[in-house]
């Protein structure tokens, strides 16, 4: 019961960080504007796996083995992305380091990177470099995802505004319940209106990025991946510096501490 109400209580707490809405709203917005610029690029939304999910469902009644296998392909992409920046985040934990976080954030725009220059290939060959580009990109997803939720606590998705939208709901009809009746034992219905503001922010941010990359990608094509590089990598220097400048410090410690002992 005491780590249920710690919980609950770091979780409201959470709602109310500026950081929380920065970040959040920031990663949602570049997975809004990704998402786009994959559909531009590969005419898929390489963060919905729950149709891709489907679609691998469809194809396998439908007896096309190739259409399965390339559904099951992004899946286990997506999911090897979410491992690999859990695992980056969970080392950097066990080292007492913050930059797990922005060790994975600057990965992830060296991979963005990497999709702007596939860019040329797939109009050159998109045959070839089209399967390629959809594992690249849901790689990346998966990444983007599991940050933001390590960093909530599992309370905030960047991607999966299917959830967004539900948690969006639940909220509404909790304000719009009218308490009457009932014991005095059950406690009335409240909504959290903290989680509903930053859900609305959140699904907002997706849907402005997801313009804005729309935008940005059918008139600039693929160099549109680099500003949103640019982007991940402010976000990720910060927690990589700060952890650079404590290493300093402990390192010159260890120096001075080991030149005082040898004059003594």
């Amino acid at each position: 019961m005491t780590r249920l109400l710690d919980q609950r209580v770091r979780s409201r707490s959470l709602y109310r960080e500026p950081l929380t809405w920065l970040l959040g709203g920031a990663m949602a917005f570049i997975a809004g504007a990704l998402n786009a610029g994959g559909f531009l690029a590969v005419q898929r939304y390489t963060s919905h796996v729950s149709g891709v999910v489907s679609a691998m469902a469809d194809n396998l009644v439908l007896g096309d083995v190739g259409a399965t296998l390339a559904a099951l392909a992004s899946l286990l992409s997506f999911i090897a992305g979410a491992a690999h920046a859990a695992w980056l985040i969970n080392w950097a934990r066990r080292q007492r380091l913050r930059s797990g976080y922005g060790v994975s954030l600057l990965e992830e725009a060296a991979l963005l990177l990497l999709f702007g220059l596939a860019g040329a290939a797939l109009a050159i060959a998109p045959d070839f470099f089209a399967p390629p580009i959809v594992l690249l990109l849901c790689f990346i997803m998966g990444m983007h995802n599991t940050i933001v939720t390590k960093l909530s606590g599992g309370l905030l998705r960047s991607t999966h505004m299917t959830g967004i939208a539900t948690d969006i709901g639940i909220e509404l009809a909790k304000a719009s319940y009218i308490n009457r009746g009932g014991s005095g034992k059950v406690p009335e219905v409240r909504a959290n209106r903290e989680r509903l503001q930053i859900y609305l922010w959140i699904l907002g941010c997706f849907f402005v990025g997801g313009v804005v990359g729309a935008l940005g990608f059918k008139h600039l094509g693929y160099s549109f991946s680099v500003p949103l590089a640019l982007f991940l990598l402010l976000l990720g220097l910060r927690p990589l510096w700060y952890d650079l400048k404590l290493r300093w410090r402990w390192w010159r410690g260890q120096r001075t501490g080991r030149s005082s002992t040898e004059l003594s």
